[in-house]
């Protein structure tokens, strides 16, 4: 009898398990908040902004799709001067590391591995809207922002829960609509698309800032906007992580900085202002003070793609468990425990 009672004991510990472990695969839409780098990022600190969908996959790079079994999902974004598209797709793991596979991340970068990496990702994968330049090697232009975004910068994560029937919405809306590119650096840039994507599953959930940004959108506003709609909506279950830049000696990218507070923060923007008007300057401050100041949650939990985690086959769409740690400065090969991603409130 004992040993009935414990192989039935045995039996249900499994089942709740495996229900339990099917949870995990749940539906979110995050908002990806990437630090800049380079010269560009020196002279506009707004750094870039993209959405992840965890359950959207995609045929090709302008076509999307629900994802299959053992899918991760995709990154959408705006890019400015990629073969007149307006947006493109590209799945996680590319997107972050220009590889297909997490067995082939690398542990370190440097410059000449990184532009190794997305050629052959490009030969292999984009070459239909990234053809070969007979001018040049490796061609030229923004399409290497598609691709190994985790050598150049880090990533800030802000996560909401969505539905399989938001999905399918949001799928036929965007393969209906016209893909052509109308990017502007200051109307319609990355930061205004990221917006309108979180928008349709979350209806007036990201605003624009007309005093600390001017009247622009920016990625960092997108997020401050984003975490505030969510401690007035708890059912968006928000959930922060950081993806960090690969150790190496490619150039480590910078904290990101919205209008106001990229002229108070820089001296070679500040002090002439300062110079010609006091007053100006004096109200730049006052309103980053009062209105311009956020911060990405220094705890975070951090986005390791290394662990070995299969989706439930039972889940017919499926989404992944991101493998987070709470040592924020850690390379995305130093921690394969957590089989989860870990709340953040």
């Amino acid at each position: 009898m004992m040993r009935l009672r414990t192989k039935l004991g045995c039996l249900l510990t499994a089942i709740c398990f495996a229900v339990s472990a099917c949870a995990v695969a749940r539906a979110d839409a995050a908002l990806l908040l990437e630090e800049p780098f380079g010269d560009f990022g020196a002279m506009n600190p707004t750094g870039h902004s993209a959405v992840y969908l965890n359950r959207v996959c995609a045929d090709s790079p302008t076509h999307l799709r629900l994802c299959r079994p053992g899918e991760i999902g995709v990154v959408i974004s705006r890019y400015h001067r990629v073969d007149g598209y307006d947006w493109l797709a590209i799945p996680l793991i590319p997107y972050l590391y220009a590889v297909d596979n997490v067995d082939d991340i690398p542990a370190t970068a440097t410059p000449r591995l990184e532009r190794s990496l997305r050629e052959r990702y490009r030969v292999e994968h984009l070459e239909a809207i990234v053809p070969d330049d007979p001018k040049t090697e490796i061609p030229g232009g923004d399409w290497i922002q598609l691709i190994g975004a985790s050598y150049d910068r880090r990533i800030w994560g802000f996560e909401v829960i969505t539905t399989e029937r938001q999905d399918l919405a949001f799928i036929r809306r965007f393969n209906r609509r016209r893909n052509i590119s109308h990017f502007n650096l200051f109307f319609d840039n990355c930061a205004n698309f990221s917006q309108k994507v979180i928008n349709f599953y979350y209806p007036h959930a990201i605003r624009r800032n007309f005093v600390a940004d001017i009247g622009m959108m920016t990625p960092k506003q997108a997020a401050r906007s984003l975490v505030r709609y969510s401690q007035r909506h708890p059912q968006t279950d928000l959930r922060t992580f950081v993806i960090p830049q690969v150790p190496g000696t490619i150039s480590r990218s910078t904290s990101v900085d919205g209008v106001v507070e990229s002229l108070v923060k820089s001296k070679k923007y500040v002090v002439p202002i300062a110079v010609l008007n006091p007053y100006v300057a004096g109200t730049l401050v006052a309103v980053w003070l009062g209105d311009g100041r956020f911060h990405p949650n220094p705890r975070a939990e951090v986005y390791n793609p290394l662990v070995d985690w299969e989706p439930c086959e039972a889940n017919p769409n499926p989404g992944p468990a991101p493998v987070l740690s709470a040592a924020s400065g850690a390379s995305p090969a130093a921690e394969t425990t957590s089989p989860a991603l870990v709340n953040q409130r």
